[in-house]
């Protein structure tokens, strides 16, 4: 199998250094946009919240990082901070966002922290700013008709979702609204990814919450699965989706970063067959419905910009093989190895 560099790497050293920032650096989704930055020859600034965290070190051990990577301390609800830590940035990636559904400040943290990067980023002169928003705030609509096709018109209900307490969607929600108008009022140009759930293999060595949630099912601590159906993309295409949408003078809006429609059932079974040795369930929850259907989905905007999605099962494999080079899942031979 081609490694990421081998098959990703088109252009690499082109960009003469030009110097970007990314936040959210440390985290599954920010590594992969770091790393692709840097294969495509950027000067990267990644932020976390403290740069000298041990979960941040694997960003120094990427190719060009000892030359053009450097981590700074950011603070998405101090805008004076911004604007330091983008100064001299040609564009800012904003990746960075809170995820967790109990935390009170979640929406404050997501939105005025949206607010202070667009406009931070305005300040210091940026051009451009890529936002990476969710498909939480694209799918939660349960007056959708099943005949609609998923892509970037659609939005979630914004009642529906707070009303079933998913303030994570909730935040998604508003922070991408608040975007795009703060970069309107500031003339910025700016392109925001909306990727499903990402799955694929990790750089960074702490489990971010869905990979967790997915390992729970290949160690068996998940006995059931729902009658539920999910988008799912390979992170290392949410990440090139990012480049090729920064790079492209004429991308704007909105891009929907989805690579694959499926009931969980099946995504699991697509995880048995790949390896039989884990114990993986087979049994569905009985929610007394009909087994949910897979929606039709749109990616042709970013088809249109030359990214080409990555099979599942290939993101499965790499997945599960990170999983076991980072020690959270056993390595357990199966009969006839992985069948990929």
């Amino acid at each position: 199998m081609a490694s990421y560099s081998e098959k990703q790497a088109n252009g690499k050293g082109e960009k003469h250094h030009e110097l970007v920032c990314v936040t959210g650096a440390g985290g599954f989704i920010g590594s992969w946009v770091v790393k692709a930055l840097l294969l495509h020859g950027y000067r990267v600034r990644g932020t976390a919240r403290d740069p000298a965290d041990h979960k941040n070190a694997h960003l120094l051990t990427l190719e060009g990082a000892q030359e053009r990577l450097a981590l700074c301390r950011a603070d998405l609800l101090d805008r004076d901070n911004l604007c330091s830590v983008f100064s001299g940035c040609h564009g800012v990636f904003h990746v960075a966002s809170p995820i967790s559904e109990t935390d009170p400040e979640l929406m404050v943290v997501a939105v005025e922290g949206t607010r202070n990067v667009i406009n931070a980023a305005a300040d210091a002169g940026a051009r451009r700013v890529v936002f990476t928003s969710s498909y939480g705030a694209v799918h939660m609509d349960p007056n959708r008709s099943p005949d609609t096709v998923v892509d970037e018109t659609c939005w979630s209900d914004y009642d529906f979702c707070k009303e079933t307490g998913n303030m994570y969607c909730c935040s998604k929600i508003m922070a991408e609204i608040t975007a795009k108008e703060e970069a309107a009022n500031r003339g910025l140009d700016l392109a925001v990814v909306v990727p499903s759930m990402t799955i694929g293999p990790a750089l960074q060595p702490k489990l971010n919450l869905g990979i967790a949630f997915i390992n729970r099912y290949l160690t068996g601590a998940k006995k059931t699965c729902p009658n539920a159906v999910a988008g799912y993309t390979d992170v290392r295409d949410v990440a090139r989706a990012h480049v090729v949408v920064y790079e492209r003078p004429d991308a704007r809006g909105r891009y929907l970063c989805m690579g694959a429609v499926l009931h969980r059932a099946h995504f699991l079974q697509l995880l048995r067959d790949l390896f039989p040795q884990y114990p993986i369930t087979d049994k569905r929850e009985d929610d007394g419905k009909p087994m949910a259907k897979p929606y039709r989905f749109s990616n042709q905007r970013l088809r249109d910009l030359g990214l080409e999605f990555t099979p599942l099962k290939e993101s499965l494999y790499d997945m599960v093989v990170s999983l076991q080079q980072h020690g959270h899942l056993p390595l357990v031979p199966g009969p006839d190895g992985p069948r990929l």
